[in-house]
């Protein structure tokens, strides 16, 4: 019987399997809020003893507050979504200068303005210089609960302006002269200011420093 030759089939081609391509989500625009903060309002946005925290007034998601003020202090506080800008507000060496209206118990002397503006020694050393002047009462809004104060004592307000970020630092600063302070309102962050919000009020301005 004559041979007859058998032809193989095609060998298959191996092929790659393509990577498959994710969509990557837009990034989120960054964004920067104004915030008058309360008295008595935690700077976070989540408390599990249920004080009052951000959460309250603030229902933007993914911004986050640029800095601190504590739950005893009143006024400006910024949120961002955006790290570089966040870092660039709250980290000490960059030096960005606050600016607070603090009302202190006593009346305040020439000798006492002089040594704020010149640095005080706390507990974690010496003070940058700030700057200190004596103010009239400012028109502010009520606080609630009212200060607490004391009737034989007479209370003074000042303008004070730091460029540090120590804890609790301008409260230690008053003491340490022998002001204590009996209410803090914070004003003004770098170029941004409360300009007219009331406590509880935000709004939102160009994200950029």
């Amino acid at each position: 019987m004559p041979r007859t030759s058998r032809t193989r089939p095609p060998r298959p081609t191996a092929t790659r399997s393509q990577p498959r391509r994710v969509a990557k989500a837009p990034p989120s625009e960054p964004r920067l809020l104004l915030l008058n903060k309360p008295f008595d309002v935690l700077t976070q946005f989540n408390d599990a003893d249920g004080r009052a925290t951000l959460k309250d007034f603030v229902q933007v998601p993914g911004v986050y507050p640029a800095g601190r003020l504590d739950r005893d202090s009143e006024g400006l506080l910024l949120l961002t979504n955006d790290g570089q800008l966040q870092a660039r507000i709250a980290d000490p060496k960059h030096k960005l200068a606050k600016t607070y209206w603090v009302q202190v118990e006593g009346e305040v002397s020439a000798e006492q303005l002089q040594r704020l503006c010149d640095g005080v020694e706390l507990n974690d050393g010496m003070t940058l210089p700030a700057e200190a002047r004596q103010l009239d009462e400012p028109e502010l809004w009520p606080r609630n609960p009212p200060v607490r104060f004391r009737k034989s004592v007479p209370t003074s307000w000042l303008e004070l302006v730091i460029r540090e970020g120590r804890n609790r630092q301008v409260r230690r600063m008053t003491a340490a002269v022998g002001l204590p302070t009996l209410r803090l309102v914070r004003v003004q962050i770098g170029p941004w200011t409360l300009d007219g919000l009331q406590p509880g009020e935000w709004r939102e301005v160009p994200a950029r420093l």
